[in-house]
Parts: structure tokens; sequence; C-alpha cells
């Protein structure tokens, strides 16, 4: 069975054949781009499963390119900078990246991050034979097996992150769930000092479907305890 294919986005040359040793030899196709615009030229004619993108690029730096991408297509994005500061991590998030590792990096930290987006793209993209599940509230539909969002009809485009959250709030509707614990089921790792994270998720998640997200119809806050959504 073919491997997905990766799209490495870097101008370091050093970092790319790096990075294309440790790709191939996990068996994944690989396409790569040494700026933002060159990768958006490669999605023009390329099926593309995931992307690693680094920010800091000359022509077209890796958030801006970033939301080019995010106007049409939602796999899975891994940033690359060599900033750490907590800021800088939020900014990459709030942009519609998936995660996020600062340089220098372990190459098989990031293998690991690659196949668990992967992982989570494919569950969330795979069709059901059965009918498809939908939950319901209100005017927002959420297809657990096609992954999309609906509000009042109109088709909203979240990031597989922001699905994640979106879905685990609507299925255990009532209950609220902490910062900490969202973000332990939706990253699947120790919850540790990540609370901006969570955050910029669920401000970008309401900016696209609610109406007004200062008010919130869906997404609520218990201030002091957490996130839910209403029965």
């Amino acid at each position: 069975m073919a491997k997905e294919t990766i799209l490495l986005v870097d101008d370091e040359k050093e970092i790319v054949d790096l990075l294309e040793i440790y790709l191939k030899n996990d068996g994944y196709q690989l396409l790569k781009a040494y700026n933002g615009l060159e990768a958006l030229n490669i999605l023009e004619s390329h099926v593309v499963d995931l992307i690693i993108l680094d920010i800091m690029m000359p022509k077209m730096d890796g958030i801006q390119a970033c939301l080019k991408i995010r106007e049409q297509r939602n796999m899975p994005i891994i940033m690359l900078s060599a900033k750490s500061q907590d800021m800088d991590k939020i900014t990459g998030l709030s942009m519609g990246a998936d995660d996020y590792v600062t340089k220098p990096f372990n190459p098989l930290e990031l293998m690991a991050r690659v196949k668990s987006q992967l992982r989570r793209y494919k569950r969330l993209n795979t069709p059901s034979d059965a009918k498809a599940e939908e939950i319901e509230i209100d005017d927002l539909t959420i297809n657990v097996a096609t992954h999309e969002v609906k509000v009042d009809g109109r088709e909203v485009k979240l990031t597989p992150r922001e699905f994640s959250i979106l879905e685990l709030l609507a299925r255990n509707r009532g209950m609220v769930f902490s910062i900490e614990k969202i973000y332990e089921r939706v990253w699947k790792e120790a919850f540790f000092e990540s609370e901006n994270t969570v955050m910029v998720h669920i401000r970008k998640i309401r900016e696209k479907i609610e109406d007004n997200p200062r008010k919130p119809r869906f997404i609520k806050t218990v201030w002091g305890v957490g996130y839910k959504i209403e029965n």
C-alpha cells in the first residue's frame, strides 16, 4: 500500500536533506519546497497528506503560507521554528497549524509527530461503511465520518485539532472539560503549561462557528473550570 505524501518546506537545505533521509526511510513519498510560494505551487498539482512548514523563509514565510493553505485545505500542518517563545507558538497555532516543533529538534521526535498527525487525520477523514455519523446541535452539524462541519447549512473549515476539540465537547454535551483535560484528550500527551494553546484553538473554533464569538451559543466558558457545549 502506498505511503502518504509529505510536503517539506524549509529554506535550510541541510534540514531538508536530513529530514529527507528519515521520511524516506519510513516509506513516505516526499515533495520539497524552499519557500512558501514554491509550496503553494506544488499543492496546485499534487495531493499532499501532511505539510512540514518552516516559519522563517524568503519570498513567503510559513505563517503567510499556512494562512493561504488553510483557505482551501485541511491536511495536518507541523510548523518548524528557531524561535521558542510561547507567543511564537501561539501565533503558529492560531494561523491553523496543528503542531509546532522548535529548532534544533530530534528528527525521531518529529517523525513521531508526523505519524500521530497522519493517524488522526486518517481517522477523521475515513468514510464509514454505515450511515455517516452526525452530531446535531441546533443549526450546528458535525459529521464525524466525513470531517464536515456546517452551521445553518454553511460549511465551516476546521483544522484537525479544531475538529477534535469540537467533537469532544459535542459528544459530551453538558460536561465541562478543563483546559488540561482537553489538551490530554486531543493532543494525547501530558499537559504541561499549555493553557494558551487550548485557548487559541477554542477562540479559532468560535470565530468559525459562532455568529458572535464574544457571546457564543455553542461553546460556553465555565469560568475557573473550563469549556462545555450545553445540551
